[in-house]
């Protein structure tokens, strides 16, 4: 779940690029003038990207983009091809996990332990 070296480098490329553009989407959608379920859908982007950036709450948040981007593909996207590539992080990410740099990893990181002999 919080794995190390290559593995967690490459966890934490996925999370920040996910994320980045979960937020960037989210915020330029904020801006213009929209209806009630967008700007929902948007604050939403911008919330779950803000989770992938910092590590928090990984597996949720990555379920939530994927069900979100799936929901606007159904919906009718003119970005099919973004939203399918964020579906498909989103739940690798709820999948795979956080990786070691993240605040998941120190909050419930790899803990040790003691059994006691009988």
């Amino acid at each position: 779940m919080f794995p190390n070296g290559w593995p967690g480098r490459a966890l934490l490329l996925l999370r920040l690029s996910a994320g980045a553009i979960l937020i960037y989407d989210g915020i330029t959608g904020l801006l213009g003038p929209n209806h009630v379920d967008v700007i929902v859908q948007d604050a939403i982007s911008v919330v779950a990207g803000l989770l992938l950036v910092l590590g928090l709450w990984t597996p949720i948040a990555g379920a939530v983009v994927a069900v979100l981007e799936l929901w606007s593909i159904a919906v009718g996207t003119d970005h099919i091809r973004g939203a399918v590539l964020l579906a498909a992080l989103g739940a690798a990410l709820a999948m795979l996990g956080p990786g070691v740099r993240s605040i998941d990893a120190r909050l419930f990181g790899r803990r040790r332990l003691d059994i006691p002999d009988l």
